[in-house]
């Protein structure tokens, strides 16, 4: 592979990663159903609009869930794997579908499970640093992990002020994602 279509590739894999992250992201902040007049939340929503919102016209959600979030996310994924095959010279006819299909539903969960694991991460990191302070990104990490962090809690509950449901959550997150990762 050359060095362009290696740029091509790390560029292509950059902005289409974030942008699916940005989509999984939204999908998740309405699924917890975080606040919407979050400087964060109204970033995420104007740039996933553009998308988001023809596809909402054709896809309903269900039961409270934004099945065209998902939609969108599994469709660029796929396209983000074909154009990453092409730019490497693969032929889209050696691609099969349902390959290709299989290993995108796999990214996804990869991708949710990596999202979690950080704001597990900065909200652990947070707490040490500046305990109780008020950002608007660590008000929307904690709406996306509070809805897990609290059921892990009714099982173990905080021991002598140290909450161990974090700890617990990361290594399920680590487990799943070792699962997820061995079927691609």
């Amino acid at each position: 592979m050359s060095a362009l279509s290696s740029s091509l590739g790390f560029l292509i894999q950059t902005l289409g990663g974030l942008y699916i992250m940005a989509v999984l992201v939204r999908f998740l902040l309405q699924l917890v159903r975080a606040d919407f007049y979050n400087p964060i939340s109204q970033a995420i929503v104007k740039i996933t609009s553009p998308l988001l919102n023809p596809l909402r016209k054709i896809i309903p959600g269900y039961g409270g869930i934004d099945m065209a979030s998902l939609v969108l996310a599994l469709v660029l994924q796929i396209l983000l794997i074909y154009a990453l095959f092409m730019v490497a010279g693969a032929s889209v006819a050696q691609l099969p579908f349902p390959a290709i299909l299989v290993r995108s539903l796999v990214e996804l969960g990869l991708e949710l499970l990596n999202i979690y694991m950080f704001s597990l991460i900065v909200i652990a990191i947070a707490s040490w640093v500046a305990p109780n302070s008020y950002n608007p990104g660590l008000m929307l990490l904690h709406q996306i992990t509070e809805p897990l962090s609290s059921r892990i809690r009714k099982v173990i509950p905080p021991l002598g002020g140290l909450d161990f449901s974090l700890m617990v959550l990361v290594i399920i997150i680590v487990t799943l994602k070792n699962f997820l990762s061995a079927l691609v």
